[in-house]
């Protein structure tokens, strides 16, 4: 089944995964001593204007309650962030950037997918056509782009970030392109991204 861009967001854990028919020839690069991750096209990608195949997928941030995370499918990654590092709750960061950008306008309507690991607790959230869907969960719960386009529970689990992206890219939806994932430890944060080939 293709789902497209895909979510995990755990009470400590956050994994994303870029699926792709359309833009396979993407990569997910650990940038900024391991605080973003960025999804770019590779080297050997054709040109493309496409607004959406390069954004900043996760950031880790300061927070005035801790470090947080924001992790996502486009670029409404970095407005999460910046509401978290100004002190916003996970919950008003994730709507506020979700309601201004809405779903990508693009010939599918894609919704925006995200999630925030923040010092104590985890959401997820997407914005659809039809639906701004927030929550606080307290398990892996999984969110796609397609079919699967509602926070759903979702058996999920790593015991570190590089072993969370190779899950996320490993699982069985099709045309998986690259991953980043993040897992918490603590007050600490591991990031890790996975691009195969």
């Amino acid at each position: 089944m293709y789902v497209g861009r895909l979510l995990v967001v755990g009470p400590d854990l956050a994994a994303y995964r870029v699926s792709s028919r359309s833009f396979p020839n993407r990569q997910a690069v650990v940038r900024e001593a391991g605080g973003t991750v960025t999804v770019e096209p590779t080297p050997d990608a054709p040109p493309s204007d496409n607004p959406y195949i390069s954004y900043n997928c996760l950031r880790t941030v300061d927070t005035p309650a801790g470090e947080a995370v924001a992790i996502g499918n486009g670029s409404h990654v970095d407005p999460v962030a910046e509401k978290l590092g100004l002190g916003y709750p996970p919950r008003d960061a994730l709507v506020t950037a979700l309601h201004a950008l809405d779903f990508e306008k693009d010939d599918y309507d894609t919704p925006r997918i995200a999630g925030v690991l923040g010092p104590d607790a985890a959401s997820i959230g997407t914005v659809r056509r039809d639906a701004l869907l927030v929550r606080e969960v307290a398990e892996p719960t999984l969110v796609a782009t397609y079919e699967e386009d509602s926070p759903t529970a979702f058996e999920f689990g790593a015991d570190d970030a590089a072993a969370a992206a190779r899950t996320a890219y490993d699982l069985e939806f099709e045309h998986a392109v690259c991953a980043a994932a993040v897992t918490r430890e603590a007050d600490e944060f591991d990031v890790a991204a996975v691009t195969p080939g």
